[in-house]
C-alpha cells in the first residue's frame, strides 16, 4: 500500500473515531437530560406527597384524602389557562349533560377575569337572559358566597340546582355606581340550539345560541323549513352566531360544511401530540346554494362560532358583520378518569384555513356595526365584552398568515336594540328592531341589487 493510502485510511479511520465519541456523548447527554428531568419530578412528586402527609397529621381538623388531591389537581389546572380544569364525577355527569341541551341553572356562560367570576354571556330565554344579566357583567356573590378566586366549577355548581329553587347574584357592572342584586328562580335551561325566521323578500335568518349533538341537524332543518315556505331557492341568508359562547367542534365542522366547497379546508389543529393535529375539510354533498351570506357577530361569539365565521370569511363566503369577537382559539380535550371524574385539558390551537390563529384575538370583522343600543358615555359599547386576551393567564396566540382581517367601519346609531334588557318576544318581532340583523339584511338586499344590475348589462 501507498504512503497516500496509509494516510487516507488513518485519516478514515480518526474520523470515525471521532463520530462515534459524538454520538456516544449526545446519546450520554440525553440519558442525563432525562434522568435529571425525572429525578426533578420525582422530588416534586415527593415534595407534594411531604406536605399532604403534614396536612393529614397536623392540620386542625380531619382532612379526607380525596378533597386533598381533587384540590391539588384543581390548583395545577388552573395555572395553566383559563379552559383547562379538572371535574369531579358530579361536575363531569353534568358536563355530559349539558352538550344535550338540558339542564337546571341559570343561562350563563362564565369564565374569570383577575379572580372575577365574570360573565362572556347569558344564554337566550333564560332566568339570567330575562333579568337582564350582560356579557361583561362581573358576579361578586352568589346568595351569601364571595367568589374572589371562586374556581369555574364550584362556581357552575353554585349556580345549577333543582328547577323554582331560588338564587341572589350580586352583579357590579360598568356605569353602575354600587354592584347591585339580581334575584333569579332556577329553570330548566332547554338551550334551543337553532332558530330561525323567513324574512321579507326570500332571506333566511338563522339564529345558532350554542353548538350542541344535534345543532347540524336542527340547520338542516331550518334551511329546508325556510325553503318550503318561500317555495325556492333562498335569495340570501343572515347567519346569527351573536353571544354564541361555542361547544362541539365536530358541529362548527358540518354547520360550516353547508356553505363550503368539496374538499376545502374548514379548520386544522395543531398541538404537541400526534393526535392533537388534525385536518377538518368540506364533504362532498348536501351543500347550499351560492347564495350570498352575512354572519353576524359579537364580542360573545366565541370558540365553535368562531371556527365557521372565520372559515366562511377566509374562503369569502360570507361577509362577517357585527364587533369582534372573543378570541378563544384552543382546544379542549375531555379525559375521562379512573373514578369518573374527568380532566379538561387544553391540548391544542385551531387555526382558520389562511392559518390565522384566533387565540386571544378573535375574528375581526369585515364592516364593523355596534350594537344599536349605546352608552352614552365614551367607549362603553361592545367593547367592554370580556374577551379571551382578558382571561387570567390566556397564551397568546400563533398566528400562521400574518393576517389581521380586513376593518370597514360603519357609522354608530344610537337606537334601542340590545335583546338582552328586552322581554322575551317572538323571534320574528324582535328581528324588526335589531339593527345589526337590518344592517345585515340591507347588506344582502343591496348585494342583490348589484348582481341584478351586473347581469342587464
Amino acid at each position: 500500500m501507498s504512503k497516500t493510502g496509509s494516510k487516507k485510511t488513518r485519516m478514515v479511520a480518526g474520523f470515525a473515531v471521532v463520530v462515534v465519541f459524538l454520538s456516544l456523548f449526545i446519546i450520554s447527554s440525553q440519558r442525563h437530560s432525562i434522568a435529571e428531568a425525572k429525578g426533578n419530578d420525582y422530588d416534586s412528586i415527593e415534595l407534594f406527597t411531604d406536605v399532604m402527609a403534614i396536612i393529614k397529621k397536623s392540620y386542625v381538623e380531619e382532612v379526607d384524602t380525596k378533597k386533598l388531591v381533587y384540590g391539588a389537581i384543581n390548583g395545577m389546572l388552573s395555572s395553566l389557562d383559563p379552559h383547562s380544569s379538572f371535574m369531579t364525577p358530579e361536575t363531569y355527569k353534568e358536563m355530559k349533560i349539558d352538550t344535550k341541551g338540558a339542564f337546571g341553572g341559570l343561562g350563563i356562560e362564565i369564565s374569570v377575569k383577575d379572580g372575577v367570576l365574570t360573565v362572556i354571556s347569558p344564554i337566550e330565554d333564560t332566568p339570567a337572559f330575562k333579568a337582564g344579566i350582560k356579557a361583561g357583567d362581573m358576579i361578586l356573590k352568589i346568595d351569601d358566597k364571595f367568589t374572589k378566586d371562586l374556581n369555574i366549577n364550584d362556581a357552575v355548581k353554585r349556580m345549577r340546582g333543582q328547577k323554582g329553587s331560588k338564587v341572589i347574584l350580586t352583579i357590579m357592572r360598568d356605569g353602575f355606581d354600587k354592584p347591585k342584586e339580581f334575584p333569579l328562580v332556577r329553570d330548566i335551561i332547554q338551550v334551543k340550539s337553532v332558530r330561525f325566521n323567513l324574512m321579507d323578500g326570500g332571506y333566511g335568518y338563522v339564529r345558532i345560541a350554542q353548538f350542541q349533538e344535534k345543532t347540524d341537524d336542527d340547520l338542516a332543518k331550518a334551511l329546508k323549513s325556510m325553503k318550503d315556505e318561500y317555495k325556492k331557492e333562498l335569495n340570501g341568508l343572515v347567519l346569527d352566531l351573536r353571544n354564541d359562547p361555542g361547544g362541539l367542534l365536530d358541529q362548527a365542522v358540518k354547520v360550516a360544511d353547508h356553505f363550503v366547497q368539496d374538499g376545502k379546508l374548514i379548520v386544522y389543529t395543531e398541538g404537541r401530540e400526534k393526535d392533537s393535529k388534525m385536518q377538518f375539510t368540506a364533504r362532498k354533498g348536501g351543500k347550499e346554494p351560492n347564495y350570498p351570506i352575512v354572519v353576524v357577530i359579537n364580542g360573545g361569539s366565541a370558540s365553535a362560532s368562531e371556527i365557521v365565521a372565520g372559515a366562511l370569511q377566509d374562503h369569502r363566503r360570507a361577509i362577517i358583520l357585527g364587533t369582534q369577537s372573543f378570541g378563544k382559539g384552543s382546544v379542549q380535550t375531555i379525559i375521562p378518569l379512573s373514578d369518573d371524574s374527568g380532566l379538561r385539558l387544553t391540548t391544542a390551537r385551531y387555526y382558520t384555513p389562511n392559518g390565522r390563529s384566533i387565540q386571544a384575538k378573535g375574528i375581526t370583522p369585515d364592516i364593523t356595526v355596534e350594537a344599536a343600543e349605546l352608552s352614552k358615555a365614551a367607549g362603553k359599547n361592545d367593547s367592554m365584552h370580556l374577551r379571551e386576551k382578558d382571561l387570567e393567564n390566556h397564551f397568546e396566540s400563533d398566528d400562521k398568515s400574518g393576517e389581521t382581517g380586513v376593518k370597514k367601519d360603519e357609522k354608530k346609531v344610537d337606537k334601542k336594540d340590545d335583546k338582552a334588557d328586552k322581554a322575551p318576544q317572538k323571534l320574528e318581532e324582535a328581528l324588526k328592531n335589531d339593527y345589526q340583523v337590518l344592517r345585515a339584511l340591507d347588506l344582502l338586499k343591496g348585494w342583490e341589487l348589484i348582481k341584478s344590475m351586473d347581469s342587464g348589462k
